[in-house]
């Protein structure tokens, strides 16, 4: 792992461009948008030096000596805690890595700081955060953001919110520690805090610090973007850009990725921004002017590893392989589900949904697609009402409704095992429950209940049936009463790397 002086003469061998710098123009110790603001110069758009390395290798024919170059000059960190990192939701063969932007300026010499008017060095928190899960098929990558602001659980200190949590972190590390170090424990608890708000398991870490970006943006040659509006918030950010189509790079790709003011959604505008940026970097390594220039492949993996800090066991090449096959559109861009802002000790706080729903979002990352229906299938084979056993349970909250329902059964044929009150009493919906292998029993009790929604269970007794009573049961030869169709929720559906269409 490299030392500070290490990194200060690395990065002072790459003295930053003066036409990069965000602020050119404005006298040094400026205003900016805030004391925090201008602090955090842009840092999401270093997460495109991880995008950048991982595309490159997976789509190179030279993947394997690319890949030798990034793991040589990648910095490493114990980020990857072993406790507190749980899955609770299962994934398989699945990867999730968490991809992290600090406010670190350890790698930036006196001049470089003077001339980005960075400030000093806090070290402490991150402004945003994006997990990148990638199915073990390699076949697709969804990129989720974590707003800065989210108020979560954070172990060991309560709620507060997520920028928090590195710097927390940073402060269990023992007295006289090194950097290093400390940011290791910063990353470790990031990465509970990130695993307890999923339900996954975190299986790799990357941070990437400030200058990657400006060498990344000059070498790919300008990202393509799409505004709906022309914008002007030039007294914060600086961005002024008119409507349309466009090319930015440099210090209008910084302005571009920092703009929160003068937004319909502030802060989560400034998310959809960063994501299309990334977003356009990827069109850009896919396109051909890349996949066939090998001077710029290298050029693009040295700056982006160089700038990279990784746990100690992420390979960029497996990585990379496991990503081959991913195309523009398989990229997915998604905002952690959340009900927007509000107010806590004083503090503007994004409120996420809770666990139960955290947890069955990033569980539909990892679906699998239904298969397709069988045309061909044959349906169960009908039997007689005699050959069908019946357990009734009433959930409708009606008194007496499964025996009066039991008569009717019987009456029509059916032998009744017995009765009892359901799990719950307001079943909205009637079910008849089966075990595997009993679809012809239950083909046959539903033919009797038209409209009841049939479903395989595994507490089911094999040979018997269950009908669960629910507030629409209108009798035994009767259709259930059915349910007013719900109104579509406006979803927004995930954005995707080839998606060109204009942003606010």
């Amino acid at each position: 792992m490299s030392t500070d002086d290490d990194r200060r003469r690395r990065g002072a061998s790459r003295p930053l461009p003066a036409r990069l710098d965000p602020r050119a123009g404005r006298a040094a110790g400026g205003a900016s948008d805030g004391a925090s603001g201008d602090r955090r110069l842009a840092w999401t758009g270093r997460l495109v030096a991880l995008v950048v390395s991982v595309v490159v290798l997976a789509t190179s024919g030279w993947g394997w000596y690319l890949g030798r170059v990034a793991d040589a000059t990648v910095n490493r960190t114990d980020a990857i805690p072993t406790d507190g990192n749980d899955e609770t939701v299962q994934t398989g063969e699945a990867m999730n890595l968490l991809l992290v932007g600090s406010d670190s300026r350890a790698n930036l010499t006196e001049q470089q700081l003077a001339e980005l008017q960075a400030g000093e060095d806090s070290g402490l928190n991150t402004d945003t955060m994006i997990l990148v899960h990638v199915p073990a098929d390699g076949s697709k990558a969804s990129f989720v953001s974590f707003p800065r602001d989210s108020f979560v659980q954070i172990p060991g200190y309560g709620r507060d919110r997520l920028n928090a949590a590195y710097a927390y972190g940073r402060q269990n590390a023992p007295d006289g520690a090194s950097d290093e170090a400390k940011n290791a424990q910063g990353a470790q608890l990031l990465v509970q805090t990130i695993s307890g708000l999923t339900g996954l398991r975190i299986d790799h870490y990357a941070e990437v610090d400030l200058l990657g970006f400006f060498e990344l943006s000059s070498v790919v040659g300008g990202v393509e973007v799409n505004l709906c509006e022309a914008v002007d918030d030039s007294r914060w950010s600086g961005a002024v850009f008119p409507a349309g189509v466009q090319t930015i790079s440099g210090a209008d790709a910084l302005k571009f990725v920092r703009q929160r003011h003068n937004l319909p959604r502030g802060d989560f505008d400034r998310i959809v921004r960063q994501q299309v940026f990334i977003g356009g970097v990827l069109r850009k390594m896919l396109s051909e002017d890349v996949l066939l220039d090998l001077g710029k492949q290298r050029e693009l993996v040295e700056a982006a590893a160089d700038s990279l800090t990784v746990d100690q066991n992420l390979n960029l090449l497996q990585l990379a392989q496991q990503m081959q096959s991913v195309t523009a559109g398989g990229i997915e861009f998604q905002t952690v589900p959340n009900r927007g802002t509000a107010n806590e000790d004083g503090k503007s706080i994004v409120q996420l949904e809770d666990t139960d729903t955290l947890h069955a979002f990033f569980a539909e990352l990892n679906a699998e697609p239904e298969p397709p229906a069988d045309a061909t299938a044959e349906p169960p084979a009908p039997v007689a009402p005699a050959q069908v056993t019946v357990e009734v349970y009433n959930g409708s909250g009606v008194g007496g409704l499964a025996a009066s329902a039991a008569a009717e059964l019987e009456g029509a044929g059916f032998p009744v095992a017995g009765t009892a009150n359901a799990d719950s009493s307001d079943y909205s919906v009637t079910e008849i429950r089966h075990a595997a292998g009993d679809e012809g029993l239950a083909a046959t009790l539903a033919a009797a209940v038209p409209g009841a929604v049939t479903k395989q269970v595994g507490d089911a007794t094999s040979g018997t049936v269950q009908l669960v009573l629910g507030s629409d049961f209108n009798g035994v030869g009767q259709p259930v009463t059915a349910s007013p169709a719900a109104p579509d929720a406006p979803a927004e559906a995930p954005r995707t790397a080839a998606d060109t269409s204009c942003i606010y």
